[in-house]
C-alpha cells in the first residue's frame, strides 16, 4: 500500500507497523499491514469481599512463552542462541546494546493463540515490546493489541530481563532470569484506526497484568509538555527494543538494545508521508532520514513496535509505524505522541474495575435497608445485574481504590462505631497463583472527619493519595506510599467547609493528573480542582465552575472511566432515585461533560456509593 504523493521531492512509501515477528498464519489483516508495514481478616465490621482472580504459575507461563517462541515460522524467527552460532549483531539498526538496569521498566510482550484448532494453519504468534508504567500496568501500541485476545490465549508478558527467552532442550523457556506473567485484560484507545495506506492512528494501549511485576515503572510525559518534543531535549532521545537488526533480515535482537534519536518536526513528517498518514499532534517522527540501506541509518524496526522513546526519563513517544524494511531513504520512524494521549493511558493506570475483565470502571453500592454491598459493572452506558459482595453494616464511607496498585480492587471503609479507617485489600502468595484478603488499618479516629477522597495519583509519582477535610474545614494530603502506609500529612488549605460534596477519581481534564470534583452547599454550583502533580497550597490550580444549580442531586459518585473511552465519568442520584451517567469530555471547561444518560430509577435504596 502506497502514501499519496504531492509535491516535488515526495516518494511514495510502503508503509509497515512496527511489529517485530508475526507466527506462520497469522491472521490476513495482520499478515497485510506487516508486509505494508475469601472473608477479609477478622476486624470488625468484617464485610464480606468478593474473591480475586488466581493467577497462572510460572511453570504454566513458562511453557506458554515455549510455546510461542516455537510458533515463529521460518522467515520471522525468535533469535536462534548464541551457541547455535546464527546468533545476530544486537542492535537495533544502527543502535548498540543496553542492559536492564538501564531501562528497567522494558517489558517483552509474547502472544500466542491456537485458535482452538489442532491445525497450525490459523496459529496466531508475535511479538511486541512495551513499557510498565505501573507495577500492573504496560504501556504499549494499539496494534499489538486490538483484535487479539491477551487474557485467554498463550501469551505472557517477561519483565526483568535484557535477553529474550530460548527454548531448553526439554522444551520449556529460559527467561535469562526474567518473569513471566498473565496478561489480565486489555484496552486499546477507543478511536484507533488504520489509514488506507496501513499508517495507524491513535496508536496506543495498555495491558493490565494478572499479578504485579517487581520491576521499576517509568511514567510517562505530561499533557503540557511541549520542549520534549522540540529543542535541545529532544536530541537526547533514546529508543529502546528488541527489534530487526537489519533491513536485510527478519532476526530480532537477542538481547535489548537503544538509540538516540532527534525528535523531527511535523513539517518534516508530513511532506515525507503527507498528512493523511502523519496526523499532526497524534504522532511524532524521529531520527535522521534514513539513507536507503543499513549503512549510516539509525532506526526502530519490526519488532519494536509498543516499545518507549524516553527523553528526561519519560516516555514521550510509543514505537507505531515507519516504511517497509525501515530503510528506505529519506524515511523516519513514526511514534504515537504520548503527551496527546497520557490521560486516556491514566485512566487504566488509576482504574476502578470490579469486574477484573474490561478496561471500563464499576460501581459500588450499599443497600440502606439490609447494609447489603453491590457491585454493579458497567456496560458502557448501563450497569450489569448488581453482585453481592455480602455484609457492609457498621461503616459510613466505602471507597474503591487500588493503593498498592496490585491491579486488583481494594476497599478501604470507616467504621461508624470508632472513626478507624481500614484498607481491605488482595495479597498474593509467594508463587503469586492465589491469595487471600488482608485487612490494614490507615487511620485511627477519624470519626469527625467531613469528607475522604481517594482521587488518585495527586503528587506525580503514579501512587495513590488520600484527601481527607476534617471538622474545621481544613484539607489535607495524605501522600501514598504504595503500600497502604503515607508520608508526613500535607496541609492544602481552609475553607473546605462551603462544599457538602468532594468527589473524584481519575483525570476529568485529560492532561493525566487526577482531579478533585466540589459541590457547594449553597446553591449546589460544581467546581472543578484541576491536579498540578505539586503537593501543598499548590495542589490544584484555581478552581472552575463547570456546573450550576445542581441541587436536584442528592448525591454525586466518581469511579473513574464508566464508558472506556479514556475519560473520567460522574454519576448523579436526583432525589427522586433516578441516576445519571455524565460521560467526560476531558475538558476542564463547562464542557466538562457531556449529554447526560440515564441509568435508571431505584437507587434511593442505596446510603453509600463507592
Amino acid at each position: 500500500m502506497d502514501t499519496p504523493t504531492s509535491g516535488s521531492g515526495r516518494h511514495r512509501r510502503r508503509i509497515r507497523l512496527a511489529l517485530p515477528v508475526a507466527a506462520a498464519g497469522v491472521a490476513a489483516a495482520v499478515a497485510a499491514a506487516l508486509m505494508s508495514s475469601s472473608a477479609s481478616a477478622a476486624t470488625q465490621p468484617a464485610p464480606t469481599v468478593k474473591p480475586a482472580v488466581s493467577t497462572p504459575s510460572q511453570a504454566v507461563l513458562n511453557q506458554r512463552i515455549a510455546r510461542a517462541i516455537a510458533a515463529d515460522s521460518g522467515t520471522t524467527t525468535t533469535p536462534k542462541s548464541t551457541a547455535s552460532g546464527s546468533a545476530v549483531s544486537p542492535k537495533i539498526i544502527g543502535g548498540g546494546t543496553t542492559t536492564i538496569s538501564a531501562a528497567p521498566w522494558m517489558a517483552q510482550l509474547w502472544y500466542y493463540d491456537t485458535k482452538g484448532t489442532t491445525s497450525t494453519s490459523d496459529d496466531v504468534g508475535f511479538f511486541c515490546g512495551g513499557s510498565v508504567i505501573s507495577p500492573t500496568k504496560i504501556l504499549t501500541a494499539a496494534h499489538c493489541v486490538k483484535g487479539f485476545k491477551w487474557s485467554t490465549t498463550d501469551s505472557a508478558v517477561v519483565t526483568g530481563t535484557a535477553s529474550l527467552p530460548t527454548t531448553n532442550s526439554d522444551g520449556t523457556a529460559n527467561l535469562h532470569g526474567g518473569t513471566a506473567t498473565a496478561v489480565l485484560r486489555q484496552w486499546n484507545h477507543p478511536s484507533y484506526t488504520v489509514s488506507t495506506n496501513g499508517a495507524p492512528n491513535n496508536d496506543i494501549a495498555v495491558l493490565t497484568l494478572a499479578a504485579p511485576v517487581k520491576a521499576t515503572p517509568i511514567r510517562m510525559t505530561t499533557s503540557t509538555d511541549t520542549a520534549s518534543y522540540t529543542g535541545t531535549a529532544a536530541q537526547t532521545a533514546k529508543v529502546y527494543g528488541w527489534g530487526r537488526t537489519s533491513s536485510t533480515t527478519q532476526d530480532i535482537s537477542e538481547t535489548l538494545k537503544t538509540a538516540t534519536l532527534p525528535i523531527d518536526s511535523d513539517a518534516t513528517c508530513t511532506a515525507t508521508y503527507g498528512s493523511t498518514d502523519f496526523v499532526k499532534g497524534h504522532m511524532v517522527c524521529a531520527g535522521k532520514p534514513a539513507t536507503g540501506s543499513d549503512t549510516g541509518t539509525t532506526t526502530t524496526c519490526n519488532g519494536d513496535s509498543g516499545g518507549p522513546l524516553v527523553v528526561g526519563g519519560r516516555i514521550v513517544g510509543v514505537v507505531s509505524w515507519g516504511v517497509e524494511d525501515c530503510v528506505a531513504a529519506g524515511a523516519y520512524a513514526v511514534f504515537t505522541k504520548v503527551s496527546t494521549y497520557v490521560g486516556a493511558a491514566y485512566a487504566q493506570t488509576a482504574d476502578s474495575n470490579l469486574s477484573y475483565t474490561d478496561g471500563k470502571a464499576d460501581l459500588f453500592a450499599r443497600k440502606s435497608s439490609t447494609k447489603v454491598g453491590y457491585e454493579l459493572d458497567s456496560k458502557g452506558t448501563s450497569l450489569a445485574a448488581r453482585q453481592s459482595w455480602g455484609d457492609w453494616s457498621g461503616v459510613n464511607v466505602i471507597l474503591q481504590a487500588d493503593l498498592n496498585r496490585d491491579g486488583f480492587q481494594d476497599m478501604v471503609y470507616r467504621v461508624s462505631s470508632t472513626g478507624d479507617v481500614y484498607w481491605d485489600h488482595f495479597a498474593l502468595n509467594s508463587a503469586q497463583t492465589s491469595g487471600s484478603w488482608v485487612t490494614t488499618k490507615l487511620f485511627t479516629n477519624w470519626k469527625t472527619r467531613k469528607a475522604m477522597v481517594i482521587p488518585g495519583d495527586l503528587t506525580g509519582d503514579y501512587l495513590p493519595d488520600v484527601l481527607s477535610e476534617d471538622s474545621s474545614g481544613v484539607l489535607w494530603l495524605y501522600p501514598g506510599k504504595g503500600n497502604g502506609t503515607f508520608a508526613a500529612r500535607v496541609r492544602i488549605g481552609s475553607g473546605w467547609s462551603q462544599y457538602n460534596q468532594l468527589r473524584g477519581v481519575g483525570d476529568f481534564n485529560g492532561d493525566g493528573k487526577a482531579d478533585l470534583l466540589a459541590r457547594k452547599s449553597s446553591g449546589g454550583d460544581l467546581y472543578l480542582y484541576k491536579g498540578t502533580g505539586k503537593s501543598g497550597t499548590g495542589l490544584f490550580s484555581a478552581r472552575v465552575k463547570v456546573r450550576s444549580g445542581w441541587t436536584g442531586y442528592n448525591t454525586l459518585a466518581a469511579v473513574g472511566d464508566l464508558t472506556g473511552d479514556g475519560k473520567a465519568d460522574l454519576l448523579a442520584r436526583t432525589t427522586g432515585g433516578t441516576l445519571y451517567l455524565y460521560p467526560g469530555t476531558g475538558k476542564g471547561t463547562s464542557e466538562i461533560f457531556g449529554t447526560r444518560k440515564s441509568l435508571g430509577t431505584g437507587f434511593q435504596q442505596y446510603d453509600i456509593f463507592g
